[in-house]
């Protein structure tokens, strides 16, 4: 006997003492049990009692009713069904509500946001945010690298992995590049909070933290040199420069018998190779070689 047939007898008290065995077992029985239980202990108000039957037929008109035969497990999908629409709504009217925004190797992009703030993009980066909460709350997160031109208004949030900056409206550059976490200030005032650190930076300071270790310094340029064509570093690890260099011309680059610890200070451009490859092998008294399929390969110079 089908499951239908079963119900159908349930409620009109008809099963036989095999099939309300077998009813008992399904996996339904508990839903409609309680179903029945939570029914009978509704109560309707302003009820009006009849003497008897008769006197009911006497007050209604006379006529044919419609007899609809209900099938539980139907009205059932259309209750699952129901939600499951819900829920879609939900994901395309919320979680499709982010904008999200990414570069490629060597590409750059300059975003506006909602408020007229800029955020122009370095190589290999991403920011997430959402235009419908944004005049309630002005927050983005990064992936990579940044320079934010901020209008003035409310707080202005940068997430990070490693980090977060609040400001009113200034001018800031963050990067974040795996364990590397970088802020500099060019105008106002922004606040740094990383971990247990909690610094604000003024114009003009520069703030990076690199395995843990919080290294304050100055800048004097007005504005992120990567957002001009050149990548600059103060005192930093030779396999971190590998790396931008990497972003910023989409080639592979292979350090052979080279450490990458060593700590490196100057820049490269942005739009010659072999001049870049140049700016960072030279101060180290390394050698490059480029292949057809844009390998690069760097080593010891030979004596």
């Amino acid at each position: 006997m089908d499951q239908n047939s079963l119900i159908e007898k349930w409620l009109n008290n008809s099963l036989s003492e095999a099939e309300m065995e077998t009813f008992q077992k399904s996996e339904e029985y508990p839903f409609y049990q309680k179903l029945i239980a939570d029914a009978s202990s509704f109560k309707a108000s302003h009820f009006s009692q009849l003497s008897n039957f008769e006197s009911l037929k006497q007050r209604l008109p006379e006529r044919e009713v419609p007899v609809i035969k209900l099938n539980p497990t139907r009205w059932i999908l259309r209750i699952a069904s129901v939600f499951v629409l819900g829920f879609a709504l939900f994901y395309f009217f919320q979680l499709k509500s982010e904008v999200k925004i990414e570069t490629l190797a060597g590409q750059k992009t300059i975003v506006e946001l909602p408020d007229a703030s800029l955020v122009t993009l370095n190589a290999v980066s991403e920011i997430t945010y959402s235009p419908k909460k944004w005049n309630k709350n002005r927050s983005l997160t990064l992936k990579g690298e940044a320079f934010f031109d901020v209008a003035k208004g409310a707080r202005f949030d940068v997430i990070t992995e490693k980090g977060s900056v609040s400001v009113l409206g200034t001018e800031f550059n963050v990067r974040q590049r795996e364990e590397n976490f970088e802020v500099i200030c060019f105008e106002g005032i922004v606040k740094v909070v990383s971990g247990n650190f909690t610094e604000e930076l003024r114009a003009g300071d520069r703030l990076r933290l690199h395995k843990g270790e919080l290294i304050r310094s100055k800048s004097a340029m007005a504005e992120p040199q990567w957002s001009s064509g050149v990548s600059d570093f103060i005192e930093s690890p030779f396999i971190e420069v590998i790396k931008e260099l990497e972003r910023q011309y989409n080639v592979e680059v292979i350090l052979n018998e080279v450490s990458g610890e060593s700590l490196f200070t100057g820049g490269f451009v942005h739009n010659d190779l072999e001049n870049a490859l140049r700016s960072v092998t030279e101060p180290f008294g390394l050698s490059f070689s480029i292949s057809e399929n844009q390998l690069v390969t760097i080593s010891k110079r030979e004596n």
